[in-house]
This record gives structure tokens, sequence and C-alpha cells, in this order.
């Protein structure tokens, strides 16, 4: 059964915060968006969901908030699931699946904590349609910068993140 924008904009705020909360665990930015209903149409809810993660993005903790609503990819068995379990992951995301060999996923896993170690929260990154090679490409190339620089990257990679997962609660990804 699909969940359209209409049903959407009739929930409560407390029922549309609920909601939100499935797309990302910022309060903050779950509260600004429900209280901005109705929305016209599917545009409108993300360019409003921008604007209120602009805000939330702020502060350090609603970003935290968010983040921490990631697993954590902190070891190989979890990284040969997910990139070899092909029934398990959507089409878009197989492209590289079959690539994925050990080594890769082992220096995925330590650049993973790594990366935890040095900034102190998870890599975040929009991973769709990304091979595991892309992956440790990226947090390779990310890791050396600064933790404020690391911030930034992490809360625009939320953004895009948080946009799918509300493309995909309408059945529109």
């Amino acid at each position: 059964m699909s969940f359209t924008l209409e049903q959407f904009n009739n929930l409560s705020n407390d029922e549309a915060t609920a909601k939100l909360l499935t797309c990302c665990t910022s309060e903050a930015w779950a509260k600004s968006l429900a209280a901005k209903k109705p929305f016209a149409d599917i545009d409108a809810m993300l360019s409003s969901s921008d604007a209120s993660w602009n805000e939330a993005a702020k502060s350090e903790a609603n970003l935290m908030e968010a983040f921490e609503g990631h697993p954590q990819i902190g070891n190989v068995n979890s990284l040969k699931e997910k990139y070899r379990n092909t029934q398990a992951s959507a089409a878009h995301e197989q492209s590289g699946a079959s690539e994925a060999d050990d080594s890769v996923l082992e220096a995925l896993a330590q650049g993973n904590q790594d990366y935890l170690d040095k900034f102190g929260f998870i890599f975040i990154v929009f991973a769709t349609g990304k091979s595991a090679q892309q992956m440790l490409d990226l947090l390779l190339a990310r890791l050396p910068n600064s933790r404020e620089t690391e911030l930034a990257n992490a809360a625009a990679e939320q953004n895009k993140i948080t946009s799918l997962r509300i493309k995909k609660m309408f059945d529109l990804a």
C-alpha cells in the first residue's frame, strides 16, 4: 500500500514527525519539516526539507543525532553481506557487488574505524549505486580532512540520503 503526500499532509505534527524520523533521526529536522506541512507536491516538500536540514545542521548535536541513525560498517562480515547479498540489495545498488573482494572489504572496515577514531562519528556517504571500491576511495579521500570539513561533508551526504528516503516513503525512488 502506497503512502501519499495527501495522507502525509493530513497527519498530526507528532505523527508526521514520527514518520519523518524514519528518513532522518534528527528530531530538530523532523519537527521543523512536519510543522511546514501541508506540501503542494513532493518538490515543495523536498525544498522544505533542505531548508529544515540547513537550519538543523547548524548544531553539531543535531548532526550527531542524525548520524547516529546510521549503522556503522565495522566488520568484514557485515561488508560482505552488504556488497554480495544481491537478493537483499536493490537493483541500483548491485552494480559493484560482485567486484567487492575481501581486501577491499577489509580496507573499508579499517577505514571506517579510522574515520570514527579521528572524527568521532561514522563515515556518512550517499552510497546508492556505489561499489565497495568507490566507497573506499571516497573514505580515503576524506580521511585527511579536518573535523570541520568532515562535519560539512557528512551533513551534505546526510541530506542526500534523507531526500532519497523521503522519495522512497512515497514510492518515488
